[in-house]
């Protein structure tokens, strides 16, 4: 783990394999019904995000890449440099993920990001809302409001938190 990593388990753990680097400024994080796993010889790169994903051995995330709660990367596979792979997205063995694209749907049905209609029509069904918040939205309203209240209660229970600092654990 390089200067700036974060890994985070917030309900639910986060396990990493053998000879696995995390980049300098990522955030690695478990949810409670996502926990992360990273096989072996995984490299995350520099500012990437990674919530709730698991990722098979021999995979490569470059950097800014984000992989949403659900997803799953098979081994051998590749997200490039700022690729987004949507909640609850498959991407398969050997499959590379283009410089910027959308990976979405199972298996991932990989989007040019100049295609939003393409893009939105595939989060639709995906859940986005119900997946990492729990929430439903009726057609037509917005979800934003019980998202929001659920996220303050959840991020209030980080005044419990220990530091884990290089081999010394203190309260905050």
């Amino acid at each position: 783990m390089l200067f700036g990593a974060v890994i985070a388990a917030e309900g639910g753990s986060v396990e990493i394999g053998a000879n696995c680097i995390i980049m300098e400024n990522s955030v690695v994080r478990g949810v409670q019904r996502h926990p992360v796993r990273i096989g072996d010889h995984v490299i995350v790169g520099p500012h990437t995000h990674l919530t709730g994903c698991v990722i098979e051995g021999d995979a490569r995330i470059a950097t800014g890449a984000v992989l949403f709660n659900g997803a799953r990367l098979g081994a051998r596979a590749e997200v490039e440099f700022g690729a987004v792979v949507h909640v609850n997205t498959v991407v398969p063995s050997g499959i590379v993920v283009p410089m910027g694209w959308f990976a979405g749907g199972d298996p991932a049905e990989l989007v040019s990001p100049n295609d939003w209609e393409r893009i939105r029509a595939i989060m639709g069904p995906l859940d986005y809302p119900g997946t990492v918040f729990g929430v439903s939205q009726p057609p037509g309203s917005t979800a934003m409001p019980d998202i929001a209240r659920r996220y303050a209660r959840s991020l209030a229970l980080h005044r419990y938190d220990d530091v884990y600092d290089g081999g010394q654990v203190s309260s905050q």
